[in-house]
């Protein structure tokens, strides 16, 4: 099986070393690579189909779930894996209720790259068995019993980590392509779904909950 990929990440050092593995594999005979999430969808608007996408999930100018949403409306057919540093039991249920055909994190081996990779472009998810029980305790947990960050739609979830992180309203809308009125929203929302009261309670929630990870040398 030799693919055609689109690789999409921000950092050009993680993009040669996949697509590198990947080729000198044999998985693939060409990666297209993409560095922000308008990239990515200006590439799935080519002419040019793809076998599998491997997207991140954090990009410069939009979050890799609302790529991944839009690449679903886009290219329905292509399967999307996302590709990330962040923890499985952060994003993994998002990304795949929003249409992943898997979660790979980036600490995998080289082999489980290639597995996943194979697997997803033979029309099969991929999950890694902690994905598989984090689903399972997903699914098995009644709506009430979930963390109050679960309640939480995708874009309030997305405005959270961003206000936790430091971002300003106005920053947030611009990366969301939102206005900040509707940011603002958001911002209510999710205060009141999640009982805090402000900023400084929300941040000290997502700390607690180790969502977002807060060393930007690592933060991919």
């Amino acid at each position: 099986m030799s693919l055609r990929i689109l690789l999409v990440d921000d950092h050009a050092i993680v993009r040669q070393g996949v697509r590198q593995l990947l080729l000198n594999h044999g998985v693939a005979r060409e990666v297209v690579e993409a560095e922000s999430g308008a990239q990515a969808l200006g590439s799935l608007d080519g002419e040019q189909q793809f076998d599998v996408v491997l997207l991140d999930i954090s990009l410069p100018d939009m979050n890799g779930v609302e790529v991944l949403k839009r690449a679903k409306r886009r290219a329905p057919r292509t399967p999307v894996m996302m590709f990330s540093m962040f923890r499985e039991d952060q994003y993994a249920v998002r990304s795949l209720k929003a249409g992943a055909a898997g979660y790979l994190s980036k600490t995998v081996t080289a082999t489980q790259m290639i597995e996943a990779v194979r697997q997803v472009a033979g029309g099969r998810k991929y999950v890694s068995p902690a994905l598989a029980e984090a689903l399972a305790e997903y699914v098995s947990v009644e709506n009430e019993q979930q963390l109050p960050h679960e309640k939480l739609s995708d874009r309030e979830y997305q405005t959270l980590c961003m206000l936790a992180s430091g971002k300003r309203l106005t920053d947030i809308a611009n990366a969301l392509s939102l206005s900040v009125k509707t940011v603002s929203v958001y911002r209510t929302r999710l205060l009141e779904k999640m009982k805090l009261s402000n900023n400084a309670e929300l941040t000290f929630y997502v700390m607690s909950n180790r969502l977002i990870d807060f060393n930007p040398a690592i933060n991919t």
